[in-house]
């Protein structure tokens, strides 16, 4: 048994290494996919898919008032359309699926394909891409950063290059969600009981204890429950903003920050 499972192992491993494609030892032979789907017959069968299956199956196939056709075994036995085809053609009048006999046997076939595009998708991420979340206008998301954004951020400072750094994915990911971000030290103002106040970096903040090294470098500590601390809100603004984004604003200044190679 462990020696199947170490077959196993390599047999996908070889096929995460050989990038998903055919051949021998591919992720393809080790999940028991067929044929590739063809990429330009997927195309034009999601347009026909969209428009006429959506709304049941949902965007994706994954289903939605009508059933996931990706597990389908209809589906998933199918390998040129020999059986999606004249499914699709003549539909399932008993379970609420009309047929589609306008559909020329080519359109039928697209859409068979695009049905296993989806399938291998699902079963095989060496074949997965991030959606384009590049959608928006660069000049329109660089007039939003100027105006909500560059009293903290500059693009020659902080966010020099940061279209390099970051897939477009992960800077949207990182500008609404920014919590837990490190590399940026936190400021506290300490509070003694006689009044007096120390201003500096936090160094370590608990139940017990606040240490903090001010502007010349020289460390202090007290216990926690003899001083008042404030500590700086880093993601203030962000968190206003949060309250006032919209998609656009939010595709806008994607595309602006990919710009800054």
């Amino acid at each position: 048994m462990r020696y199947l499972i170490c077959l196993a192992i390599f047999a996908f491993c070889a096929g995460a290494q050989d990038g998903g494609r055919g051949g021998r030892g591919s992720t393809r032979e080790f999940l028991g996919l067929g044929t590739p789907p063809d990429a330009a017959a997927a195309a034009r069968g999601e347009k026909l898919y969209s428009a006429n299956c959506a709304f049941c199956h949902g965007e994706k196939a994954r289903g939605a008032e009508g059933p996931n056709l990706v597990r389908s075994t209809l589906v998933l036995h199918d390998e040129k359309g020999e059986l999606v085809v004249p499914a699709v053609a003549k539909g399932f009048p008993d379970k609420g699926m009309p047929g589609f006999p306008a559909f020329t046997s080519d359109q039928l076939y697209d859409l068979a394909q695009y049905l296993h595009l989806q399938v291998e998708l699902v079963a095989n991420r060496g074949v997965y891409k991030r959606l384009n979340v590049v959608s928006g206008d660069a000049k329109a998301g660089e007039a939003y950063f100027k105006t909500a954004c560059a009293s903290c951020h500059s693009t020659s400072g902080d966010l020099a290059h940061i279209g390099s750094r970051y897939e477009a994915d992960q800077l949207q990911t990182r500008f609404v969600w920014p919590a837990g971000r490190g590399g940026t030290r936190q400021k506290a103002t300490v509070t003694l009981p006689s009044g007096q106040v120390f201003t500096g970096t936090l160094k370590r903040i608990d139940d017990f204890d606040v240490s903090i090294y001010d502007a010349v470098g020289t460390y202090h500590s007290w216990p926690r429950d003899t001083v008042r601390v404030e500590l700086e809100d880093r993601l203030a603004g962000h968190r206003k903003l949060l309250e006032k984004y919209t998609d656009r604003d939010m595709h806008n200044l994607t595309a602006y920050l990919v710009t800054l190679k």
